[in-house]
């Protein structure tokens, strides 16, 4: 998945205008077991956005203003979020609602069509929220890295608690 590392970089430089450097370690801080759904049944793209989303409503990261702006960015834009194979990550700008950093993870029950055709069907959602266009970045290079390990979508396909997935993460942060 070597690819999804080298798409998720070209888009935050293209899009975002940011380069990446720091240390690993981020995502434990920015992720935890409530903000973490296995197995979500979504009914489409919409759905699964606000389905994964809300674990970041329900633990005060964003309001749900904040998801209704993923939702519109995406209809105006087109599914860009959708950032390589089976991968989508909404997010949306930091005055649509951010209050904390923060990235929920859902695994979708049924994979779901986002309009994109060389990547679709999704099946994992990581929803972003983030406070400014910097304060991610770290966190952008380091999902990136977890994200070209096939490993880690084993451990997503086949968890059954929002643990397991954690001790994947802090032991790929060790």
């Amino acid at each position: 998945m070597k690819y999804a590392f080298d798409k998720l970089v070209s888009y935050f430089i293209r899009v975002e205008n940011i380069t990446f450097k720091g240390e690993k370690s981020m995502l434990s801080k920015i992720i935890n077991e409530n903000l973490i759904r296995l197995k979500v049944s979504a009914n489409d793209w919409e759905d699964a956005v606000r389905k994964s989303a809300s674990a970041l409503l329900e633990n005060n990261k964003i309001t749900a203003s904040y998801i209704d702006a993923m939702i519109n960015t995406a209809k105006e834009v087109g599914p860009y979020i959708v950032i390589t194979r089976h991968v989508a990550l909404p997010h949306a700008r930091p005055e649509a609602g951010a209050k904390e950093i923060a990235i929920g993870i859902a695994t979708l029950e049924h994979p779901v069509e986002f309009g994109n055709e060389a990547n679709d069907p999704v099946k994992y959602v990581f929803s972003l929220s983030a406070v400014d266009q910097n304060t991610h970045l770290q966190a952008m290079a380091e999902l990136a890295e977890l994200l070209d390990k096939e490993e880690f979508y084993n451990v997503l396909d086949n968890a059954v608690s929002a643990e397991e997935v954690m001790n994947y993460i802090r032991a790929f942060e060790a």
